[in-house]
């Protein structure tokens, strides 16, 4: 299992499967409690954050989805996208790592994501942000995808999940 995304799915599958408490052994730090999200993010959009007014609408106006489609593919856009995208330095998606800030997906179909880097001079950071777009913009019911690359708070590894920490022997 050397491929990075299978090793993410099989420490999640170890988890989900699992009935652990924080209180087990280190041995068994594979099988700790995992948030739904990053320990960072405490859900798909940060409060009284609107990525709204800065993302045009396409140019013909589909139904507008639900507030349950809008989830939905908030949902899409981390499961299909987001922990599907990996730093080639680092063996962990960047939602394990904590890269990601906020996930919006407005009811024309647009995806707003900000997200960070481990340091600005990391390597990746002319062509990461681009993957994360191509990859979001793929995913059927998205109309188009806006990638925002900030930098605060600067990301630490606390950021991270302890999915991540685990992988990563933390």
């Amino acid at each position: 299992m050397n491929d990075p995304e299978q090793t993410v799915m099989f420490k999640e599958k170890v988890f989900l499967e699992s009935d652990t408490d924080d209180s087990s052994a280190e041995a068994d730090a594979a099988t700790a409690v995992h948030p739904a999200a990053p320990d960072h993010v405490p859900s798909k959009q940060s409060p009284g954050v609107s990525l709204d007014a800065s993302v045009a609408a396409p140019a013909t106006q589909p139904a507008p989805p639900s507030a349950a489609q809008e989830n939905s593919l908030e949902q899409k856009v981390i499961d299909e996208a987001l922990k599907k995208c990996f730093d080639p330095e680092i063996p962990v998606n960047i939602w394990e790592l904590g890269l990601i800030y906020d996930v919006n997906v407005s009811p024309e179909g647009v995806a707003a994501v900000k997200m960070t880097l481990t340091a600005p001079a990391c390597p990746v950071a002319g062509s990461l942000p681009g993957e994360v777009e191509t990859r979001i913009k793929a995913i059927p019911g998205i109309t188009d995808a806006k990638v925002e690359l900030v930098w605060d708070p600067p990301w630490n590894t606390e950021m991270m999940s302890r999915v991540a920490k685990v992988m990563l022997g933390m």
